[in-house]
This record gives structure tokens, sequence and C-alpha cells, in this order.
């Protein structure tokens, strides 16, 4: 019976997204004619909150946060960094807006511009979408692109692992997000987030539950290599999930298992 709800519940959580993506996104469209920028962002912004508070009234989905001490304040200027979360869901990808309180540029696949609404108005905001086929050219658009949001003031956020691993899982710390922040002299906050023990990656089966988010003290990167760099980003990480999901790695096949 409770699994029957949680799928009733999450039927209902899919269709509230769908209904309140329709007309934000039309009216994101519009703005864009008339405002960029941080407003049109923000913007944006406000509809990932609605989805936020659906998950939690909707489907149980509570999260916690700790370490936001830990990040630049606006007292500290336009100081950008670099931030270099675990992948474990389409949660993540909502919620940090949401939770930081500065702009964020995302590193994101060209294809998520072709999800109608939803990928319509992100095409509008600021951020670095690539042709991940096409890897050089790629890394070329992320470095050039990533260079001049961050003398902005942006925040850039990648995902180390980049794509969602399982509850439990780790996937390959690429070294991209290390490259680029060496290469603009950007601190790296690594981020902990056990997002899968609520909602799966691959799956809109949300079940109730806290998403509990940690994110740590910037890594400097004057001097450092980046393999070397996103070894210490990945320590980290690692350690932090397991020390948040302990039960999700008392082995690493049955906490993958578990997702």
């Amino acid at each position: 019976m409770s699994g029957l709800l949680a799928a009733l519940r999450s039927a209902v959580f899919v269709l509230f997204m769908t209904v309140t993506v329709i007309p934000w996104a039309l009216a994101v469209l519009a703005a864009s004619v008339f405002v960029r920028g941080a407003p049109l962002y923000w913007m944006c912004v406000g509809w990932l909150r609605v989805v936020i508070w659906g998950a939690r009234w909707i489907c149980g989905v509570r999260h916690r946060v700790q370490g936001l001490e830990h990040l630049p304040t606006a007292a500290q200027g336009r100081e950008a960094v670099l931030l270099a979360p675990k992948h474990q869901s389409t949660w993540e990808t909502f919620a940090l807006p949401t939770i930081m309180p500065h702009p964020l540029a995302y590193v994101f696949k060209r294809e998520l511009l072709m999800i109608p609404f939803f990928g319509w108005a992100m095409g509008r905001l600021d951020m670095i979408h690539i042709d991940r086929s096409k890897r050089t050219e790629a890394w070329h658009k992320v470095a050039e692109q990533g260079r001049r949001l961050m003398a902005e003031g942006v925040w850039v956020i990648m995902f180390p692992e980049g794509t969602r691993t399982p509850r439990g899982g780790q996937g390959t710390y690429k070294t991209g997000a290390a490259r680029l922040a060496i290469a603009t002299g950007t601190p790296i906050v690594p981020i902990a987030v056990t997002s899968a023990k609520c909602w799966p990656r691959k799956s809109f089966l949300l079940r109730p539950g806290v998403i509990d988010v940690s994110i740590g003290r910037p890594i400097a990167v004057q001097g450092r290599e980046p393999d070397e760099l996103m070894r210490d980003i990945e320590h980290w990480i690692e350690a932090e999930m397991r020390r948040l999901d302990p039960e999700a790695y008392v082995t690493g096949a049955a906490g993958a298992a578990s997702s």
C-alpha cells in the first residue's frame, strides 16, 4: 500500500511540475525580450522553488543544508567559486539554485535545450551547454565561457562525475572542473548530496525522507595539478557521502542495489 501511495503522490507531483512549468516558461520567454542576466535567472529560480516546495508537500521530500557559511558572502563582492556537487538525481539540479545565494551557470549537455518549455526557458539564460560528442570543442567552450562568467562573478557549477550515479555508487571523477578552476584561479567548493534516498536517478518515483546537502570548504587551486586536485575533491565528497548516508555504503554492491 505504501508503494502505491508513493506512486500516486509521484504522479501528482509530475503533473504539478508539468502544469506549472508551461506558463512559467512562457513568462520567462516573454520577459527575456526585455531583461536578461540576474533578473531573468531569479525568475527561473522562482519555478525551481515551486518544484522543491511541491516535492516536499506532495511527496514528503524535505532537505537540510549544512556548510552555507563556507560560501563567499555578499560582503566579499564578486568573488567567484566553482561548485562541484555529487550527482545522484534530478533533485540537486533543481534545488541547488534555490539554496545558493548567488546566480549559477550550469555546464550541461545541449540536448536539455530540446525539452519543451523547460529547455526553451533554460536556453535564454547565460549558461554553458556543450556537445558531449565533440570533447575537444566542448572543453574549449567550457574554458572560454567559464572564464568569462567567473570574471563577472558568476558561480559555475559542474558535476565531476558527469552523470547521475545510483545511491551508494560512485562514478568516475573527471578532471574538467579541476582544469577550469586552475585555468581561472577559482576555488572549488565540493558538495555532497544524498538525493537518491528520495529521488533515484532515471526515475520520477519519489520517496518521503530527508535529503542532506553538505557544502565543503573552498579548496584553493594555485599550484595544483588537475588529477591531484580532483582526487582531493573526490575524497572529500565520497567520505562525506558515507557520513551522511552510511546505510547506503554497508557494501558497495548492496548500496547500489538498494537504489
